[in-house]
């Protein structure tokens, strides 16, 4: 539930919305290089369908050139785009009558803002909860009778819920500093389940189940009063009326995995699945099995789970990555598919590909390499991308990770293609921190924020050197977010091993970044260091990149988004400013939009620009420049 640091996967003042218009056909593109068609090509989420309305769907594309969402009809085939604003909309859903699209609405990217909602066919937008403020999100239900639960959060609030019945007031029936959430409502709307972190642990939280006006129902904490570090997540009621069971995901053996927690009686009733890794869950639409989503090893399996038999029956898939799945209801499970070497594609247990976009087809990559090396805190996971045919040593690239509770896995990325096509290795590294390894693994970094994972990237990167693969003289170190944040750190504290950096959208000045960033990521940094910059400062300045900005000797290129709510602006502008007056080498892009872009466009002249940065200092061929920078 914790907000994180993640950047936003290639996948504002509100405008007028195209009407009964089919989704464009991607123009035609000219002669470009492949890792630019691998930004510019067609690509879908996988689609959301309407509880009550299954051939009512919504989705993200960027078949404009910008990430939007599109209503579809799925009886007609009817796709029109609902939202159109300069710097894109990813953030929507369907109320369960499919009557309507709800969409977050915030400034250019600073992801404060209203819900909206207009009519599925189309139609002007309108305040969907009327009454409330502008806020960061926390979460939303919407009930059948058109009542909404809405989370909000805001710096002089913090986390509220509100009950918002069609002509009236909004009531709030939860308020706390800490963070919270709205988990889910259930399918008759008579319980809320909220995600909430009272016991001042942001990376866990516990849960409680209450009725409409607010009083208490049921609760489940793990935490113990914090002392205990377990975490536990809503994956949903059960889709039938009167139904009390709620699907909730928990840490106790170590591993997320889900079990069925009856909110009236109080039981638990676990489902003993032996399946390593992280597992996850969601409801067949008739409430009788479960869909599993099981990660291990950066790869993705699928599972059905029948829960009266406790039986578990494989779904076949070919081997890569699955960033989203979703059981219909005659029984099918549609799921968003891809490899690092091919690019994602919404298949279907039918053997069909549901939504295929129009236009020319992403090129492929090369597939990625499994290795792991022995790290101080245990084994460590990277996946090795090179050039095809290529012998080392290579100039390497060692893409890092946001989040940091997040990891890298076996899926289509153009970023890390486009370097390999440039002659680069990539190395990603799934340091101590990462998620899919286990809750150890996760909660491993506390306290030592930055100088944990830097010291995993160290050791994969011995062996990237000893193993002939990465070339010690020109090895570049990139991330974005917490990535940029690693490193940023890394240029610092590890200054004789980078002969280049490049930092998007980082954390580079922590104290500062602290104060002037959204209130959850407050509380997620109060638990990740264990108090406040005045609490533990010494912490802060241990880890923070300003500290050991007098050490950077690598040239730095920083791309910072003017708006962001995550990584603010001023703190980026405090370390330029000290690498400005120490005469380094570095450049900044400055750009309007938040935490990242929805604009294919800016992603491809950013990349551009990173790329050229980094030919410009550490080419890819001794003496020579990469082409088609």
């Amino acid at each position: 539930m914790s907000a994180g640091r993640s950047m936003m996967d290639d996948m504002t003042e509100p405008t007028d919305v195209q009407t009964n218009v089919t989704m464009p056909a991607a123009p035609a593109m000219p002669a470009t290089p492949d890792w630019e068609k691998r930004f510019r090509a067609p690509r879908v989420s996988l689609p959301e369908w309407a509880l009550d309305a299954p051939s009512r769907a919504l989705f993200v594309s960027n078949a404009t050139g910008t990430y939007e969402l599109y209503a579809w009809d799925r009886e007609t085939g009817e796709q029109r785009q609902a939202t159109d604003r300069p710097n894109g909309t990813t953030d929507g859903v369907l109320s369960p009558d499919g009557e309507w699209i709800w969409w977050f609405s915030d400034t250019d990217g600073d992801e404060f803002g209203v819900w909206l909602r207009q009519p599925f066919g189309g139609g002007a937008d309108e305040p969907a909860a009327p009454g409330l403020d502008p806020s960061y999100p926390a979460g939303l239900a919407i009930g059948r009778d058109g009542t909404s639960v809405v989370g909000r959060s805001t710096e002089e609030e913090g986390s509220t819920i509100h009950v918002v019945r069609p002509g009236r007031t909004p009531v709030e029936i939860y308020r706390h500093r800490e963070s919270a959430g709205v988990g889910d409502l259930s399918h008759d709307g008579t319980l809320i389940a909220i995600e909430h972190t009272e016991h001042g642990d942001a990376m866990h939280s516990a849960l409680r189940v209450v009725r409409p006006d607010g009083s208490l129902v049921a609760e489940l904490d793990d935490t113990k009063g914090g002392t205990v570090e377990l975490g536990l997540t809503v994956l949903g009621f059960a889709p039938v009326d009167g139904d009390r069971r709620l699907l909730v995901g928990h840490q106790r053996r170590g591993r997320w995995e889900p079990m069925i927690w009856d909110v009236a009686s109080g039981e638990e009733a676990d489902l003993g699945l032996d399946l390593p890794g992280d597992v996850s869950a969601e409801w067949y639409p008739d409430g009788s099995g479960l869909l599993i989503v099981h990660s291990f090893e950066a790869r993705s399996e699928l599972w059905r789970y029948e829960i009266a038999s406790r039986r578990l029956v494989r779904i076949d898939m070919p081997s890569g990555s699955v960033s989203g799945a979703t059981a219909r209801p005659d029984g099918t499970v549609e799921y968003l598919w891809s490899s690092a070497a091919l690019a994602p594609v919404v298949r279907s247990t039918s053997g069909e590909v549901i939504l295929d976009p129009p236009g020319l087809e992403a090129p492929p990559s090369v597939p990625v390499e499994d290795v792991w090396v022995d790290g101080p805190g245990g084994r460590i996971h990277a996946l090795v991308q090179r050039p095809e045919g290529a012998t080392g040593p290579l100039p390497t690239v060692f893409d890092v990770h946001g989040g940091p509770a997040w990891h890298y896995s076996d899926a289509y990325a153009a970023a890390p293609a486009a370097w390999v096509d440039h002659g680069y290795a990539v190395v990603r590294v799934n340091y101590r921190g990462s998620t899919g390894y286990g809750r150890a693994w996760t909660d491993a970094l506390k306290h030592r924020i930055g100088l944990i994972e830097l010291e995993d990237i160290a050791a994969v990167r011995e062996w990237a050197v000893s193993s002939g693969l990465a070339d010690p003289e020109r090895l570049v170190l990139t991330g974005g977010s917490w990535g940029g944040y690693l490193t940023l750190l890394g240029l610092g504290t590890q200054p004789d091993a980078w002969a280049v950096g490049i930092a998007d959208v980082p954390v580079a000045d922590y104290v500062t970044a602290y104060h002037d960033q959204m209130e959850a990521l407050r509380a997620l940094d109060r638990t990740l260091f264990g108090g406040s910059p005045e609490e533990v400062p010494e912490r802060f300045m241990a880890s923070s990149p300003i500290t050991h900005v007098d050490a950077v000797r690598a040239p730095v290129y920083i791309a910072a988004g003017v708006n962001d709510p995550r990584c603010p602006i001023r703190q980026v502008e405090n370390y330029v400013d000290r690498l400005t007056a120490r005469g380094a080498v570095h450049e900044v892009y400055r750009y309007d939009a938040g935490h990242g872009s929805l604009v294919v466009e800016e992603r491809i002249k950013q990349l551009r620009q990173e790329l050229d940065f980094a030919g410009r200092h550490v080419p890819a061929a001794s003496g020579t420049r990469p082409e088609g920078g």
